[in-house]
């Protein structure tokens, strides 16, 4: 795809002719171009928003049998993103993670999942009624965080079940850790059956040199990325990508269309549009920005006294993850506060709101869309945190329960999740009963800001 056809953008086109045309409506919605939308969210929103949220009229083509601006639209994403099929979601990754795994398995049949998985996979295991074969992750003792399943993990786990009809990797994760997907691509390529990659916090990656090579990119056959989440599109607005003949790609579309609405928000859809037209023209220059920004984010958090920057040098030379430069992961434990707390200072009293705060570390998302003032904006605030704060001898971890050994277990039983509980993950667990005291070292945190799209 040629530089000149990315400079199209269909959908968003058709979609603002059809907003800026005089017509009488006679269908939904109800609030008829805005004509009849309450004041006080007119006002907020303007009236333009109203006038564009349009349902499928005959130009505007239609989501789950695509042959018009909706066709042209997925086609360039897939360009874009070096797929060669892409779906656009208005239900969120979510909705990808669902259909990746309805496509795949049947009931009763084995899927390969990591332990750190969403908790959209968990929902899609209870759809399909595919039985997950856990594997533990790498873990960083250190930093206390979860990594990625190794390709060796993957290998013994596919030894044991050959007849497994994938494997679903996370990456990167919310601290930004990618995975070794090369070397895993090779394992399942082998067994001849599909890479699944929720690759959720990694939309950008396609877009730079100097960022970790995309899940397509590595040889995986389906990645589900959250367009929102690190590009411009609205929230909930997500894709699809396919590359390669592992996967029906007609039982995809089946399974779309039990996962998504059949009254799609074209908002929604022409935002996915606009946002790849954005990035495959001038992608690599908003994200040297944001690599610039990051770089600088680092340097001056690590000179903090009492805070520690996640690095690539913080883990071990000859680990396979690479970890993604414009997420930053702080951790605060030198600052005699658990991550909660800071989050809710920062928050609260600094007007700096972190994506994730676990129980030592807050870690922080950077975009195109941030500034050099958010930049300074952070830095400052982490400045006054480490003044403020106490600076007391941290408490030492309480040990957690080793987390249960079978492969299989019902996911009826949603319990806490291994290695560290936090308000955003879950695990399964064969215990009916686990010790909630636990919960006490948690207490005081706000459970906020739960994304699950």
């Amino acid at each position: 795809m040629t530089p000149a056809n990315q400079q199209a953008a269909p959908l968003l086109d058709c979609l603002r002719t059809l907003a800026n045309r005089q017509r009488a409506a006679f269908h939904t919605p109800g609030h008829k171009q805005g004509q009849s939308a309450p004041a006080p969210l007119a006002n907020l929103l303007g009236t333009q928003v109203f006038r564009a949220d349009l349902p499928e009229l005959p130009e505007l083509d239609n989501l789950f049998a695509p042959t018009g601006v909706i066709q042209a639209a997925q086609a360039l994403a897939a360009a874009a993103f070096g797929a060669e099929q892409t779906w656009f979601l208005a239900n969120g990754s979510t909705c990808g993670i669902a259909t990746a795994v309805l496509a795949t398995c049947c009931p009763g049949e084995r899927l390969i999942v990591p332990r750190n998985a969403h908790q959209s996979l968990i929902s899609a295991l209870i759809l399909s009624g595919a039985i997950p074969i856990w594997v533990e992750p790498d873990y960083d003792p250190d930093w206390q965080i979860a990594l990625c399943p190794s390709p060796a993990s993957i290998q013994a786990a596919l030894a044991e079940h050959p007849d497994a009809k994938a494997v679903l990797l996370v990456s990167p994760t919310y601290h930004g850790i990618c995975a070794d997907i090369a070397s895993i691509a090779q394992i399942t390529q082998q067994y001849d059956i599909p890479l699944l990659v929720d690759e959720a916090h990694g939309a950008h990656l396609a877009f730079h040199p100097d960022l970790p090579p995309s899940a397509l990119a590595s040889g995986a056959d389906l990645a589900v990325q959250s367009i929102h989440k690190t590009l411009s599109a609205l929230t909930q607005a997500a894709m699809l990508h396919v590359q390669g003949s592992r996967l029906d790609r007609n039982r995809i579309s089946q399974a779309l269309q039990l996962v998504q609405s059949t009254s799609p928000s074209y908002l929604l859809l022409a935002s996915l549009d606009a946002a790849r037209q954005q990035m495959a023209t001038t992608g690599e220059v908003l994200l040297d920005q944001t690599l610039h920004l990051a770089a600088q984010a680092r340097t001056q958090l690590s000179q903090i006294p009492g805070l520690a920057v996640l690095t690539t040098s913080s883990q071990s030379p000859t680990s396979p993850y690479q970890l993604d430069p414009t997420r930053l992961t702080i951790d605060v434990t030198g600052l005699g506060l658990t991550g909660f707390q800071a989050d809710e200072i920062l928050h609260q009293s600094l007007n700096v709101t972190a994506e994730l705060p676990g129980l030592n570390t807050l870690t922080f998302i950077l975009t195109p869309g941030n500034t050099p003032a958010d930049i300074a904006h952070l830095i400052q605030a982490c400045q006054s945190l480490a003044t403020t704060s106490p600076h007391p001898t941290p408490p030492p971890p309480t040990p957690h329960p080793s987390p249960p050994t079978p492969h299989h277990l019902s996911p009826c039983r949603l319990l806490l999740p291994h290695p560290r509980p936090t308000h955003r993950t879950g695990n399964l667990s064969d215990q009916r009963r686990i010790d909630l005291s636990l919960s006490a070292r948690y207490s005081g945190f706000a459970a906020r800001r739960i994304n699950y799209s």
